[in-house]
């Protein structure tokens, strides 16, 4: 779609009338992105055919992002451990807030993102002691099936019943339909992730969440 000021005719009066009108069309509207144009100059905008308004920055053009790629993700009962040492994904109750990322699996444990972008996910879990050991909790991301290298937060608990909650947010690029699990496996199996339920002062409290919200492309 091209944009472009109305040609002056022979007739300045119906020129007048077709500049009015499209000036009252294209007032509000971005010019599309057409195929090889050049960002040579900072801060013009248009709008790319991939549904995103771009802009440009330092001879690139850069997407904007909408809002859309959010998700807030919880589980509302306790998570136990069958095995100690052993990796078990955490599945995720129906997103209280979404759009454009989903759950999948069965169970639902697997976060997938519909869209190509850099993501930032934070990630809770409140653990909980049933031992008056020293007990040792991990959790670390897994991206389409593969553990993140360099990705575990250890923490530990050494009274019976204490609770502690833990998070950790980081950034993440991801493709078009990858999905992340979070990991987490406990040294003990009296080790657990706790849910609290609502008292008369203050709402429940979930075992896990987990934000997501896409920041670019």
């Amino acid at each position: 779609m091209k944009l472009g000021v109305p040609i002056v005719g022979a007739d300045v009066g119906v020129w007048a009338n077709d500049l009015r009108r499209w000036i009252a069309r294209t007032w509000d509207t971005l010019s599309f992105k057409e195929t090889g144009a050049q960002a040579t100059q900072n801060g013009v905008m248009l709008w790319d055919t991939a549904g995103y308004p771009v802009i440009s920055k330092d001879g690139a053009w850069r997407q904007i992002v909408l809002a859309d790629g959010y998700a807030a993700f919880g589980q509302d009962t306790d998570i136990t451990a069958a095995l100690a040492d052993t990796a078990y994904a955490i599945t995720w109750e129906a997103a209280d807030l979404a759009d454009g990322i989903t759950r999948a699996g069965s169970p639902a444990t697997k976060i997938t993102a519909t869209e190509a972008g850099k993501y930032v996910l934070s990630f809770t879990a409140q653990i909980q002691s049933t031992s008056a050991s020293t007990i040792n909790f991990r959790f670390w991301p897994r991206l389409n099936g593969v553990d993140v290298s360099g990705s575990t937060m250890v923490c530990a608990l050494h009274t019976n019943g204490s609770t502690l909650t833990v998070s950790r947010s980081a950034i993440f690029e991801l493709a078009a339909a990858d999905y992340i699990e979070a990991m987490w496996a406990t040294d003990s199996t009296s080790g657990l992730l706790k849910a609290h339920a609502a008292t008369a002062y203050a709402p429940a409290s979930p075992s896990v969440t987990l934000a997501v919200i896409r920041i670019r492309q």
